[in-house]
């Protein structure tokens, strides 16, 4: 080669270099696209951004970030920021509402270098909803919510809440579309839901590691047998609950929705069936536990729940539980979903999950319980 051709590439390859050595890079990583942040008693969120950049802090280097709300965009803000290495975090507090578009830039000396933004994101109500069936995916045709404001957590990450809701089990329809709905139109915030339903299982499969009971439920998938006599629960329910909801935080979430107890009234085997007292006991073990595994005393609301086919339609013993747990102040009362009945369950009325109008009149249930109860402070 010719050596000013070479001179004229070694000039080429040096100024790539610097080019490279240059450019900067950042990412958000929290809040994640289409999250709910739950809104707190004065109406504002705690929102957590956080994030890498793909260089080291230094000096001259800052962080700023802004909101826009639909077309009009805040002023760019330089909050406090904690740098860990690459990673930085730092907290907004925004008001109820959204969608909000968040931007974030990387600022060198004063000049913004680099950017990154999150789509959507919300500050509103977020439910978990847990027990077994009829508060998981087992009801007649799947739906979809009509606001694009009622989304899901899946894992990590959120989506809008389609059916079947990821986290809990089964395949089919949910009542927590169309109870997001209500709740958009009546409070104009987004809401979100945490699903952990399994079907069919008692509250003695949800109790703690090592919690003993006299009798097995009719599945016995997550309890075992002791040796000495009685059965123990394996834990497995209760731990995959508290680690879905942990991750929230202290109020990270507006309440417990728990709709449970067909698995413990009237069972065939009549030895599996739950005595009154102890469903009590196990629900009331259920929620103070998880409570103090979370570390702050989260609200609970307790459906009425008993019902299995016509002409089984309700177990006195069970109901009185669930009512007990409300009226000592333990928890909420839920509705009473016995009294849905006929063609608001599945198979013409002859099953013991909801059919799609069930799913709606379910919805409307909870929306009946929940909205008063905002209204009055929702603590």
């Amino acid at each position: 080669m010719h050596p000013s051709r070479l001179f004229v590439s070694c000039v080429a390859v040096a100024a790539l270099r610097t080019t490279v050595a240059t450019a900067a890079a950042i990412a958000v990583s929290q809040p994640v696209d289409l999250q709910v942040v739950q809104r707190a008693a004065d109406g504002m969120g705690l929102v957590t951004v956080a994030g890498a950049m793909s260089e080291m802090p230094e000096e001259g280097n800052s962080i700023e970030v802004r909101i826009v709300d639909g077309t009009t965009a805040g002023q760019w803000l330089r909050p406090d920021v904690t740098f860990e290495g690459r990673s930085f975090a730092t907290v907004l507090t925004l008001p109820a509402g959204g969608w909000y578009r968040l931007e974030c830039r990387l600022l060198r000396n004063g000049s913004p270098v680099a950017e990154s933004a999150v789509d959507r994101v919300g500050v509103g109500e977020v439910f978990v909803v847990a027990g077994q069936s009829n508060s998981a995916n087992h009801g007649e045709g799947r739906n979809r919510p009509r606001s694009d404001r009622v989304v899901t957590c899946e894992g990590r990450t959120w989506r809008q809440a389609e059916d079947p809701q990821p986290g809990a089990s089964g395949g089919g329809g949910s009542f927590m579309p169309a109870l997001g709905d209500m709740l958009v139109e009546a409070l104009d915030v987004p809401v979100g839901f945490v699903a952990c339903g399994i079907g069919a299982t008692s509250v003695r499969e949800w109790l703690p590691q090592g919690e003993r009971f006299p009798n097995p439920p009719t599945l016995e998938g997550n309890v075992r047998r002791l040796p000495e006599g009685g059965w123990e629960s394996s834990g497995r329910p209760f731990a995959a609950f508290v680690a879905r909801i942990k991750p929230l935080g202290p109020r990270g979430f507006r309440a417990v929705l728990w709709h449970q107890g067909e698995s413990d009234a009237n069972q065939a085997d009549p030895t599996r069936t739950l005595a009154g007292p102890l469903y009590r006991a196990s629900l009331e073990k259920v929620i103070r536990e998880s409570r103090r595994e979370i570390g702050w005393d989260a609200p609970w609301f307790v459906a009425q729940a008993s019902y299995h086919v016509p002409g089984d339609e309700a177990s006195p013993e069970i109901r009185a539980a669930q009512a007990s747990i409300c009226r000592d102040g333990i928890a909420l009362a839920g509705p009473d979903s016995d009294a849905l009945k006929g063609d608001l369950r599945e198979a013409g009325g002859k099953g013991v999950h909801f059919s799609a109008k069930g799913l709606r009149e379910h919805a409307a249930r909870w929306a009946e319980k929940i909205l008063p109860w905002l209204r009055d402070g929702g603590t």
